[in-house]
């Protein structure tokens, strides 16, 4: 095999593991508020909304020492244990209870840090700057399809179901830890590409085989991983600093509220809505299968042409904007203002409109087609960036998307349906600003270089 060939092979097998493995979460993620309003237990007293803000709360955090295990561990085995972690807070709704639900909630949170910053760094190292567009395209598209498995598993087995019982729960819960276990064990599949090839990295990004290393290099003393380690920590706090990182802020804390809204708060207004009839449960995962195909038609077709496209980022990010515009306007139009926060048996109330099912999946369909958009241009921008410092720099992304997702999350368990929208009308015209601003300065930059290596 090429070293073309097997660097496209890693990203292939990247994307797969986070298939299976967000098949399980983000499903989860999708129906837990809708199965704990359900729950048979005077004794269990959590929120969905709580347990996301927590998670994404100690996400936020952990991304500052996130760089630091990447670098200890090696992005494979940081991958690996953080895939466990994400299925015990699956297997966890097995049997819940409110102090094993908060606590895994914690343990996700550190877990999904390092999870993604290996993620950005093994997406990093296997590209370069002619393909670098076209592998988050790929990795992104296949992540995706996780909305459309899992959720297409929820229609089946709701399907006509009023109230979820303990035995609709265990069955869906088990069945989506193991998926989960298998993403986990795919990224051993992962190979280290040739290194002839592949473009240059700093010492915080050790590769695959980083045991493999260690182990030939066994007279090398423990002080060195503490310095990659401090290094790695250093770095991530530079860039966090820097001109273009600050400006680029406003839109992937745009990421931060709208991954909110579409994973965990659209899903529950919908099964909230009683003039969907008898089957609104199970239109939540209709739902997250029509997020799920705009999410992979954004993924493929911008990742795939990126390197076809003579205008740049700009329009992708812009069509993203407007895309999500009129769907929020649509569910504004459509979706009671108190569907967020409706107790078990759902709201009655009637937003302006009829409530049409057909314009809540469209909307479903807008909000995954636009945030396509906004990430795998960010991916792509980043990774064009920081390419050096890849796990620093993917860190810094996903601190900032995450404590705006825990924000998000936390104000969920407040705000009516019409004061969420606005907020992510306002975050998200200010971070596409910024977005322009920051790829008009990468494309000068680019150009400079261009006209200095003549």
């Amino acid at each position: 095999m090429t070293p073309e060939g097997k660097r496209l092979l890693n990203i292939i097998i990247l994307g797969f593991g986070f298939m299976f493995m967000f098949t399980a979460f983000q499903t989860c993620g999708n129906i837990e508020q809708t199965v704990i309003k359900s729950f048979n237990s005077t004794e269990f007293h959590g929120s969905g909304y709580t347990s996301m803000a927590i998670i994404y709360g100690v996400f936020s955090a952990s991304n500052l020492i996130a760089p630091s295990v990447v670098a200890v561990i090696g992005p494979q085995l940081s991958m690996f244990f953080s895939g466990l972690l994400y299925s015990g807070y699956i297997a966890m709704f097995i049997y819940p209870y409110t102090w094993s639900f908060y606590t895994a909630s914690v343990l996700v949170g550190i877990a999904a840090a390092v999870l993604w910053t290996a993620q950005g760094n093994v997406l990093a190292i296997n590209s370069t700057d002619a393909n670098i567009g076209r592998n988050s395209g790929i990795f992104w598209a296949l992540l995706q399809f996780s909305l459309f498995f899992g959720n297409l598993y929820i229609y089946c087995a709701w399907h006509g179901h009023v109230h979820i019982t303990d035995k609709d729960r265990q069955t869906v819960f088990i069945s989506l830890t193991v998926i989960s276990l298998v993403g986990c064990f795919l990224f051993f599949l992962i190979r280290k590409p040739d290194p002839e090839s592949a473009p240059s990295l700093d010492v915080s990004e050790s590769l695959l085989v980083e045991a493999t290393e260690s182990s030939s290099t066994t007279s090398s003393p423990q002080s060195n991983l503490s310095s990659q380690a401090l290094e790695a920590f250093v770095k991530a706090c530079k860039l966090f600093v820097t001109k273009e990182m600050l400006l680029l802020s406003l839109s992937i804390g745009y990421t931060g509220l709208e991954l909110t809204f579409y994973s965990g708060v659209y899903g529950t207004c919908i099964g909230a809505m009683t003039q969907f009839g008898k089957d609104a449960k199970s239109l939540i995962g209709i739902s997250g299968i029509c997020i799920g195909l705009g999410e992979i038609l954004g993924g493929g077709v911008f990742g795939m042409l990126n390197k076809c496209n003579k205008f740049g980022r700009n329009p992708v990010v812009l069509l993203g904007l407007i895309t999500h515009f009129v769907a929020f306007y649509l569910i504004f139009l459509n979706i009671a203002a108190d569907a967020p926060l409706a107790p078990e048996e759902g709201t009655d109330l009637q937003a302006y409109i009829t409530p049409s099912v057909g314009v809540a999946l469209l909307c479903s369909f807008l909000l995954g087609l636009g945030d396509s958009c906004f990430n795998t241009q960010l991916l792509s921008i980043i990774g064009f960036m920081h390419r050096d410092n890849s796990a620093p720099a993917f860190a810094v992304f996903k601190f900032i998307q995450s404590i705006m997702a825990a924000l998000a999350f936390f104000y969920s368990n407040y705000l009516l349906l019409h004061w969420q929208l606005l907020i992510l009308v306002l975050v998200g015209f200010l971070g596409s600003m910024t977005f322009f601003v920051v790829e008009w300065m990468a494309e000068s930059n680019r150009r400079e270089s261009d006209y200095d290596s003549i």
